[in-house]
């Protein structure tokens, strides 16, 4: 693990969870997996405090723990599921784009608990949603759990593992901590639930407070003999399948900029009809046939089967190899190829994961750099005179520009001797492009980049700290004000607390902190290119 990794992974903890869980996570980051005994050593907190954040962790899915053959438990933070915290925001509003406001909730909800159970769930997201109606206006658990039902089918979430039943002969001692375990084919199964009721809205404190202390009541009295009906059954947010539909939203892009709208929506139906059947680490969709896939087509696009067969044959005939096709009876059938990287694939000529990082060598280096990079990543193998003249540049600037990309670790220099004494004056020196090295240096970059913005948040925040809290109060007492019926006289006279001095700094504040979490959200599109790339070079060598 990196440095800039580890970095981002304590502002990420610190940030969503605060001091103590951060310092729990930062100690299990940095020394591995470890038993309680050493984490309460290594941090200096009291156990219980370490217990409670590792419980908050676990609940977050954020550490795992093992029990080892000693029968001690030891702790491991998982670092790759800290670092998508990131991508939170992304999750919830691709929720919200293909459900609406109840997925956007449910999802929101899910992630903001680590898991909930259903009732819980559809319970929480039907009170917000009735917050925001207008009064006299509620919303129904039952159009809330209709859409946990499409989000449990399309997979976007998936149930938590449980503790397996033990036979009830059995005498032997509870191990330390219980092992988890659900079968794939009970991961998305709905419980049948009557979920009725409508959302409620909040009070005011004086009646919450009441409320709170009726339903304590009633708590103790009917004791422990009601349980929820979906009781020990919990939900989480399924995290690679949003990522499965990331790449398969770029990868229509990718067909629509290359070719046209109808070709995209071929490929869009194709994914769409195996979303749910194909693995996320799979290199290419489950197979269709060409009848299947015109049946499955929009209403909208009003082609024939033969126009139809003519898309499948240009997508398979393409050089960049988006759609393959097996045999050749019945017209065969198509599958779309959904890996990472150069060749077999469907991302760019370059062995480049996206276009778009283009731009960073040309910021950094230039574009004399980036046409000599180009030039390597087509030729695969050239000298350092071949650079000079395929480049046009002359031969002091070259060298000085590949010298620079060679110490970056952008391209690597490959010796090819002509006699066995490896002798310089008989030996060809070939300059050729390290893709794997170079997405590694920029997903380090992106790294880093996303930390430098956390911590300028962070500092914003605490540079105005009073100013805000300055601000909410003025909120409140307009909110409570408002409530009570008071007049625009006394409503106006609370807004003038705020100076306009100290307004147009409040503007300034939440305008930059705006381009910052806009900032965040595209580095992070470029990490999920590199990691994806990453991902799927190292599975196929």
């Amino acid at each position: 693990m990196t440095q800039a990794e580890l970095r981002l992974c304590s502002l990420l903890l610190q940030e969503h969870f605060g001091e103590i869980v951060e310092k729990v996570g930062n100690s299990l980051l940095r020394t591995g997996p470890r038993p309680l005994r050493l984490l309460v050593g290594d941090t200096g907190l009291l156990p219980d405090q370490v217990k409670k954040a590792l419980c908050v962790l676990i609940q977050h899915n954020l550490v795992r723990y093992e029990v080892q053959p000693r029968g001690s438990v030891e702790y491991e933070a998982r670092s790759e599921r800290i670092l998508r915290i990131l991508r939170y925001p992304r999750y919830i509003y691709t929720a919200k784009t293909l459900y609406g406001d109840p997925g956007e909730l449910l999802v929101e909800e899910l992630l903001l608990h680590g898991h909930l159970p259903m009732s819980c769930a559809v319970a929480r997201v039907a009170d917000r949603l009735t917050e925001t109606m207008e009064d006299g206006k509620t919303m129904d658990y039952t159009e809330v759990s209709s859409t946990f039902v499409r989000l449990a089918d399309t997979h976007f979430i998936q149930r938590c593992p449980i503790v397996p039943e033990s036979p009830w002969n059995t005498k032997a001692p509870p191990p330390p901590a219980p092992a988890l375990a659900i079968a794939e084919k009970d991961m998305y199964i709905v419980p049948r639930l009557s979920l009725v009721g409508k959302g409620k809205r909040r009070h005011s404190c004086d009646e919450e407070e009441e409320r709170e202390h009726k339903a304590k009541k009633q708590k103790q009295e009917v004791g422990n003999s009601e349980t929820p009906p979906d009781d020990g059954i919990y939900w989480q947010v399924n995290l690679e399948r949003f990522h499965q539909h990331f790449r398969d939203q770029a990868l229509v892009s990718a067909v629509a900029s290359r070719m046209d709208q109808t070709s995209s929506e071929v490929v869009r139906t194709m994914l769409r009809m195996s979303e749910v059947t194909t693995a996320s680490g799979a290199s290419h969709t489950q197979p269709l046939s060409s009848n299947e896939i015109f049946r499955s087509l929009p209403a909208g696009y009003n082609i024939g089967k033969q126009v139809l067969d003519q898309y499948l044959a240009l997508l398979a005939d393409d050089p960049l190899e988006f759609v393959g096709k097996s045999g050749e009876s019945g017209g065969g059938t198509y599958s779309v190829k959904v890996t990472w990287g150069s060749g077999v694939s469907w991302a760019p000529p370059s062995p480049l994961p996206h276009p778009s990082l283009m731009p960073l060598f040309l910021h950094r280096f230039g574009s004399r750099c980036a046409r000599i990079f180009r030039l390597l990543l087509r030729k695969k193998h050239l000298e350092q005179k071949q650079v000079e003249d395929f480049a046009m540049i002359p031969a002091k600037e070259a060298k000085d520009m590949l010298y620079q990309m060679l110490s970056e670790n952008l391209v690597s220099l490959q010796e090819i001797p002509k006699t066995p004494d490896h002798a310089p004056s008989r030996t060809f020196y070939l300059y050729t492009v390290n893709v794997m090295a170079a997405a590694r240096m920029l997903l380090h970059r992106c790294y880093k980049s996303v930390a430098n913005l956390m911590e300028r948040r962070q500092h914003e925040m605490r540079e105005n700290k009073r100013l805000l809290e300055k601000s909410q109060r003025v909120e409140a007492i307009l909110a409570s004000m408002q409530a009570t019926g008071a007049e625009v006289a006394q409503l106006h006279e609370v807004e003038e607390m705020i100076t306009g001095p100290e307004r147009q700094q409040l503007e300034n504040l939440k305008r930059n902190v705006n381009k910052i979490d806009a900032s965040e959200n595209q580095v992070d599109e470029t990490i999920f290119v590199l990691e994806s790339f990453i991902e799927s070079t190292m599975k196929r060598t």
